[in-house]
């Protein structure tokens, strides 16, 4: 157990082992800038409002791919399926031609980059961003949705990507 002075923040790497313990869903932020697709994996995803419908995810100040993304006039996110590990690896590296092939997606209704064989697509406009510590938080109001499958999520805990089991008595 790692002690504090009152008032004071935990140092980053005891935090980063702490938050490791709490698995979350991986989706791809998608969106297309003078014809040119970017994407980025976040693990930040999540709902915000019903009315209206509004989702978040947070983006690393010195991402590269942000700069691409946040000049787009709206973004997609792709909620990934538990055996689509390697697609969320992809995204998360530096250096690679993201869109290239084994990727396989097709331009969405107003022309973001959807990835195939995902669990659900949200196509997003622009609603509200903030710098939060060493972070943008980013949120979208929720213009289209395309549901695909209710199948097995893509889980990240422990700094590696998993899928869930359900109990057996499920």
């Amino acid at each position: 157990m790692t002690e504090t002075l009152p008032g004071r923040a935990v140092a980053a790497e005891h935090f980063r082992r702490a938050l490791a313990v709490h698995a979350s869903g991986v989706v791809v932020i998608t969106a297309q800038t003078g014809g040119v697709p970017a994407g980025l994996t976040a693990t930040s995803f999540s709902s915000v409002s019903l009315e209206p419908p509004l989702v978040s995810f947070y983006v690393d100040r010195s991402s590269t791919t942000w700069p691409l993304l946040a000049s787009a006039d709206h973004f997609a996110v792709n909620i990934l399926a538990s055996d689509q590990a390697e697609l969320a690896a992809r995204f998360a590296r530096k250096g690679v031609d993201r869109f290239a092939s084994p990727t396989r997606w097709r331009p969405g209704p107003l022309g973001a980059p959807l990835l195939l064989d995902v669990s659900a697509h949200l196509v997003c406009l622009p609603y509200e961003r903030a710098e939060v510590g060493d972070h943008l938080l980013v949120v979208g109001l929720v213009a289209e949705v395309e549901t695909h499958s209710t199948g097995r999520p893509l889980l990240y805990h422990q700094g590696r990507f998993g899928r869930f089991l359900p109990h057996p008595e499920d």
